[in-house]
């Protein structure tokens, strides 16, 4: 996974309202079923070529950041775990490839701060995140500060546009 652009690197996009409506009804679901495209699109007046190739533009203009389920890694035995690392910034694009490296890291920011990359990582089981964490730490020469999960906290976010 390749760090993010800050949104100023994005170039705007006007929402029109076909647009809106994309947005704000696949955030409650999706359908599961062989194609859920197909399925989806009647209710937001599109066909299923144009829903996708639609959502492909938002995705790559920046507006949606990510299209996909979420789910609870654990119930299948897996495991998260948010992670830190304080990158000096003549170090900060090996760091950077480093730890994209690794296929258990799904999200990875930089932020304002002494810990100034963030990443999640999941994996397949506990030993797997401490296993990937350790290999950052060798790859980077940095040490990495693991923030495992102690208490999940359940939300209903719905942005409306």
């Amino acid at each position: 996974m390749t760090e993010q652009p800050r949104h100023s690197a994005f170039t705007p996009l006007t929402l029109d309202d076909t647009d809106r409506r994309v947005i704000n009804a696949l955030q409650s679901g999706f359908p599961i079923c062989p194609r859920p495209f197909a399925q989806a699109a009647p209710t937001l007046n599109l066909t299923e070529t144009k829903l996708i190739a639609r959502l492909a533009r938002l995705r790559q203009a920046g507006v949606l950041t990510r299209f996909g389920p979420l789910f609870q890694i654990e119930a299948t035995g897996g495991a998260y775990c948010l992670a830190a690392m304080a990158v000096p910034d003549a170090q900060w694009e090996t760091a950077v490839q480093a730890v994209n490296r690794h296929e258990e890291v799904a999200h990875n920011y930089r932020r304002d701060h002494a810990l100034n990359m963030w990443f999640v990582l999941a994996a397949d089981s506990i030993a797997g995140i401490q296993s990937c964490l350790r290999a950052i730490e060798q790859e980077t020469g940095l040490p990495v500060l693991a923030f495992p999960k102690e208490r999940e906290y359940f939300l209903h976010l719905k942005l409306e546009l």
